[in-house]
């Protein structure tokens, strides 16, 4: 009866019933009535990789010195080839700082069509209307919820675990410097198994016959490069 009559309520459903003499409450025919069959919205997995080509993404993270300063660390990232478009290091972050930084990271009208980030306070008025006059459109992430944001943070975490642990930041002149040649290492060298073992600026591959193998470091020595060089 509710399949055919998709119109009807419990009521009207229970007084055919009883004319064919059944006796049924209207909280049993209630429990019994089919859930509308709706299409599920998009989930935010399936949103994340059907746009990748025109979402980037961006997060501050922080970096404590030698002196006890705390200085953050502002990250652009483009989801496409996990690349990093753009980054900076303040010690007094706020919201028209963030804002011009965006404005550094996409010149020439070359914004992606949707930036990706978390809720802080931080992304305020002058961060918003910036991001308006680029021409993208913020996706928020859940409160609490940072696993929404994969690709950026699982660059935070890379950044720490392969390069900041492992050297004492003075001042921000020298962080910028190590973050540089980091990234720069990142792009070119480091292998990614989500860009099928390649780097976010393809590295070709070297066939034995291109020469011997030789070690370039990068970073300090934390992290080597190794390439073919002909004799």
């Amino acid at each position: 009866m509710w399949q055919a009559n998709p119109t009807w309520g419990s009521p009207r459903i229970r007084d055919e019933l009883a004319k064919l003499g059944l006796q049924v409450s209207d909280s049993t025919i209630r429990k019994y009535r089919p859930k509308p069959q709706r299409p599920s919205s998009q989930a935010w997995k399936t949103f994340l990789h059907n746009h990748t080509t025109q979402i980037a993404a961006v997060d501050f993270f922080t970096v404590p010195t030698a002196t006890f300063r705390v200085l953050f660390v502002f990250i652009v990232l483009a989801h496409k080839r996990r690349k990093v478009v753009h980054f900076a290091v303040t010690e007094s972050p706020s919201a028209f700082w963030a804002g011009q930084q965006l404005v550094n990271a996409f010149p020439f009208e070359m914004a992606p069509k949707f930036l990706l980030r978390d809720r802080d306070s931080i992304y305020g008025t002058e961060f918003m209307r910036r991001v308006a006059g680029l021409g993208m459109h913020e996706k928020l992430i859940t409160p609490r919820s940072p696993w929404q944001n994969p690709y950026v943070e699982r660059l935070i975490g890379t950044l720490r675990r392969e390069c900041l642990d492992h050297v004492i930041i003075f001042n921000d002149r020298q962080l910028e410097r190590v973050l540089r040649e980091y990234v720069e290492y990142y792009h070119a060298h480091r292998t990614h198994r989500a860009l099928e073992h390649d780097c976010p600026l393809p590295r070709p591959i070297e066939a034995p016959g291109q020469g011997k193998i030789v070690e370039l470091p990068w970073v300090g020595g934390l992290h080597h490069r190794y390439t073919r060089q002909a004799a």
